[in-house]
This record gives structure tokens, sequence and C-alpha cells, in this order.
């Protein structure tokens, strides 16, 4: 049981550093590896814990939450921006690369809090927002004032609207053209996004060189690693999409180069929602193991999921991940079921779009974009099962998984407030006032907290399933205790197992010996029915002849695999993770 302290936001346990920490090693010294193991945890900066009492997350109370993410078995904390910003876009816009905003503390704070996770073992990556900045930055507002000064080209100007035609519109419910028309400088501006995010200009050498510095800044604060926010759009040429230009990766190499050449130990993951084929470029050439990001969002998988446990069938997941490339050595994937942003369905059919679009937002107020703005408990109608089957599917599929904060504990949404902000409430800690998120009046909170009967926080917080072994978040922990009890699932090959039941999905992780961390083997065998009902499958296991599966959670073991096809009788939304145990 837990000895974290739920009740009040001010009380905390004493650190205890963790023994033998590889953040204890010099870093020349410490895994290369640590990222393709590593489960990462997303946590709005806003949302998380309030310390100061205005109603607003900050820094101080995120390190006074990092006791519960070290108890949870998290690796690496990911904070979405916290920059200078007019908040349009979630921090998204940011008006000052290198300024914290003053509401969720200064530069002290966030040193204490990066120390204060290392302490932890637990690691720290941030945004950065490489595309665009706020109409408010000081660049853009000097270059539209003075457009032959030393920041008159740091963005993308044009007399008419009529260029990079090709490029398409991302947020096309809020947007009807890349162009805008600035009437102080009188002329068009380009932007990728929204109308007051306009694009900065990768082809002038000085934005480019403004922005190492600005990576370098953070990376001297102690952070393990950047997401790099919408790679796939930096360089712009007339007579392309504007998307995925070999400029663009020609500017990653460049900063790869300097995170490997300063900053050892640290990861660039990548956001480029793109097809597979795509987006497997942003690692960089293959034959030298990865000179670009070690990491990238594997985007399409993610709604596969949700389509494959709705038509209960493994089509969708297995299509999806046989046409996904092989990836360098020194690099992984990473997968997610929800994050801060809408179920994107960009890459998906029309077909698939609306099918999703009938099956997860009935009501108009849920989607968002080209997407679907809800968590992942309401998802899934609150479903247990359901939810257990997303996760492991999560915490086994090829990649390091990222959980969403609030989801460990199923969390819900609300779809009343506007843009993406149902998905950002506060965390809810406690049942006492505010969630236990802030002591302020309930009236000055951000975000007013989830209150329905069903998620609202009297009901599912962190308090009350951390004293209840049965719940969810006890569950998820148990989940991530055996996943890095078996190495194969961050390290090993993914094989597709074939089944004679189309709604039972079957796969290998298989890590040899000579490339495990304690030199044995690791195999392990999930099967997963995806269909509501239960299910009987035949699995072929000739290459496993005389193992004997051991089932991962319980620990029990099964009938040793013969010469014929592996019968399993599966529960409906159930599955298995086993060993497979040669000693048997």
């Amino acid at each position: 049981m837990s000895d974290i302290t739920t009740a009040g936001a001010q009380q905390t346990p004493p650190v205890e550093p963790v023994a033998d920490s590889p953040l204890d090693l010099p870093k020349s010294e410490r895994d290369p590896d640590w990222f393709k193991r590593a489960v990462f945890y997303e946590v709005f900066v806003r949302s998380f814990n309030d310390a100061s009492g205005d109603g607003t997350g900050d820094i101080k109370g995120l390190t006074e939450r990092l006791d519960y993410l070290q108890w949870l078995g998290i690796d690496c904390v990911w904070l979405p921006p916290f920059f200078k910003s007019p908040l349009r876009d979630g921090g998204y816009d940011v008006s000052d690369y290198t300024g914290i905003l003053e509401e969720f503390g200064d530069l002290g704070d966030f040193v204490e809090f990066v120390e204060a996770a290392h302490a932890r073992g637990l690691r720290v990556i941030i945004d950065f927002v490489m595309n665009h900045t706020s109409d408010q930055h000081q660049w853009f507002q000097s270059s539209r004032s003075d457009p032959q000064g030393p920041y008159g080209d740091f963005y993308v100007w044009a007399d008419d609207d009529a260029g990079m035609a090709e490029a398409r519109i991302i947020f096309s419910d809020t947007e009807t053209s890349n162009w805008s028309f600035d009437p102080e400088r009188r002329q068009y501006y380009f932007h990728r996004f929204f109308s007051h995010q306009p694009d900065l200009n990768y082809h002038n050498p000085k934005v480019r060189k403004k922005i190492m510095a600005a990576l370098r800044f953070w990376l001297d604060l102690g952070i393990d690693g950047f997401r790099l926010d919408a790679v796939p759009y930096l360089f712009h040429r007339e007579g392309t999409n504007g998307e995925n230009l070999p400029e663009s990766h020609e500017f990653l190499r460049e900063v790869r180069a300097m995170v490997d050449r300063s900053y050892p130990d640290t990861v660039l993951l990548a956001e480029a929602n793109q097809w597979p084929a795509d987006a497997v470029d942003y690692f960089g050439n293959a034959e030298g193991g990865g000179d670009e990001c070690h990491m990238a969002f594997h985007f399409p998988v993610m709604p596969r999921i949700f389509m494959a446990v709705r038509r209960g069938s493994a089509q969708p997941i297995a299509e999806i991940l046989a046409q996904t490339p092989s990836i360098p050595e020194g690099c992984q994937w990473g997968i997610f079921l929800r994050n801060h942003d809408e179920l994107t369905l960009e890459m998906v059919t029309d077909e698939e779009r609306d099918y999703m679009y009938s099956e997860y937002a009935k009501d108009p107020r849920m989607k968002a974009n080209v997407g679907i703005r809800r968590r992942l408990a309401p998802l899934l109608d609150n479903d247990r099962r359901q939810i257990e089957l997303f996760s492991a599917l999560l915490f086994s599929l090829p990649g390091s998984p990222v959980l969403y904060y609030g989801d460990e504990i199923g969390m819900g949404d609300n779809i009343w407030l506007g843009d993406r902000d149902g998905v950002r409430t506060p965390m809810q800690w406690t049942p006492d006032r505010n969630a236990g998120f802030s002591k302020c009046d309930p009236g000055r909170l951000y975000l007013p907290a989830i209150m329905d009967p069903v998620y609202g926080y009297q009901r599912t917080n962190v308090e009350s399933q951390t004293t209840d072994t049965s719940s969810l978040l006890h569950w998820t922990k148990r989940m991530i205790e055996v996943r890095k009890e078996n190495p194969a699932f961050g390290l090993g090959s993914y094989t597709e197992v074939a089944s004679t039941n189309e709604a039972v999905l079957a796969f290998v992780r298989e890590l040899p010996a000579d490339k495990a961390p304690d030199g044995t083997d690791s195999v392990v065998l999930c099967v997963m029915n995806l269909s509501r009902y239960p299910q009987p499958t035949e699995l072929d296991l000739t290459q496993f002849r005389a193992a004997e599966p051991v089932e991962l959670l319980g620990g029990v073991a099964f009938r040793k695999v013969g010469d014929v096809p592996y019968p399993l009788t599966m529960a409906g939304h159930g599955f298995f993770w086993f060993r497979l145990d040669e000693r048997g």
C-alpha cells in the first residue's frame, strides 16, 4: 500500500532517493535505451496541482505530487508548454521560448522540479513548439512593424494569399485559409494552424539559430529531452504541400547532432501526425542507427485500436502494423490512447472517420477539428473490461506507452467546455473541495472540476483508489510493474501469431539473451479478445513447441505447447500475457 498523502496539497512524504538510480551515473555511462523501456506520463502544469492557491496548477504543485508518480511507476514526465503565452491554444501559442508563464512559477521553481524528479529516478521532457509562435511574440510584432528590420523575414510573408495552394488546412473547422492578412504590414502571413499562430521562416538561418539557442537553454537546465511539436511543417516550398520536406529533415539532423554532442542521454520525440511510411523518416538514417529523432509517435495505430475493439476484429490493428516499416536500431515508437488533443482522425479514410464519429461522438459537442475531444473512460462508456483491454494493448504493442494524466483512475471529461478544455480539467486527488487540486474558492478554478455522478471527483479520485486494491489505479500500477519485469515489451521484436478467430489478436514480443539487460531470453505471448463476447481460438505456436506458457499477472502455468494448434478460450474483452517459459 502506498504511503503517499492525498488529503492535502501541501503534505507530501519526504523524498526517498532511488537506490542505484540510473540518474546517479555519469551521463556517458547511462543506459542509451532508457526511453525504449520507459513509461511516459503527460501532465499539464495547469491541471495537476495548485500549490499557490490561486486556482491554477503550478510547477511547485507538480513537484509536490512527484511521489505519486514515483509510486505509480512512471519513468518520465512529459510537460506540454508552460512558456509565456496568451493561452489562446493551451500554451502552444508561445510568446517567449525561454520564459515561464508567471502563474506557473519561475525558472527557480522549474529547476527545483527537475532536481526533485531526478532524485526520485524520474526523467523530464518538455514540449517545444518549433513550427510557429504566438502573434504576440516579440519576433512577430517586430516583423509586422519593421519589414526591413532584423526580424522582418522571421515569418512567411506574401503580397497575396495564393501561394502554397497545395498545403492542407489542418484546423478545417475553424480556419478557411492558411493565410491571414496583417493590417499593419499590409501583407499576408502563412500559418498551418490557427491564424494567431504564424509559421516561422526556417529558410532564414537566423531563425534556426534562435531556435537552437532556445533548445540549449532548457537542456542546460537539466531536462531529459523534448517533444518536438509539428515538425513535418517546418519548411515551406512553393509547389509542394509543405509537409515532410527534405529541408525539415536536414534541420532535425542538426538538432540531433547538437544533442548528441553536448547533451547525451537526452531524447527527441517527434510529433509527426503522418502515415507510418512518412513518420518513419523522422528517425533519420537507418544505417547510422537513426540521426534525427530518437522517438516518434505512431499516430495511425491509436484510432485503429478503437475501431478494432468496436468492430470486434483484429484486422484494423494488424493491418496498420503490417504497413509500419522497420525503424533504426536506436529508435522507438511512442504509442498512446489519449492525450491533451482530440482523438485525431486525420490518418484514417473518410469511411473510417464516419464510423468513428458514429460510434464514439454521437453528440456534436464531442467533435473537434478532425477528431473527437473525449477522454478514455467516457469513450469506452466507463466499461472497466474495455479500459483494461485498451491499456493492455497500450503496454504491449511495439513502442513506449504514454499515459495521459487522470486516465489511470478513469477520469471523465466535460464536453460543455470550449475547444479541447473538456479533457484538461483539474486532476482529481480527493473527494474534498476542488477535488484536492486547490484550496481556492471553487469559483476561481481555471476550469471547473468534473462533478457528474459517474466521473465526479467525489467518486473518482486518487485517494479512494489508493485505498482500494481492486481499483483501476492499482491495476494500472500492477501492469506497469509487469511490463518492467519483462524487457521484451520495450526492447523486443513484434511478430503476429496466426489465430483461427478474427476477433482475437495474438502476437509475440521476443528479446534474445544477447540483447537483454539481464542476459536472459524474454519471450512474451500476448492474446487479446477484441470482441465483447467470449471467443475460442487456436494459435499457431509450433515454433515454441514444449514451452510452458505462464500467465504474467497471476503466475499460473498453462498446458505446454505441443505439435497441434494451441487452444484458448477468451472472456469478452479479455486478454492474456504469457511468458513462454522453456524451462517448463
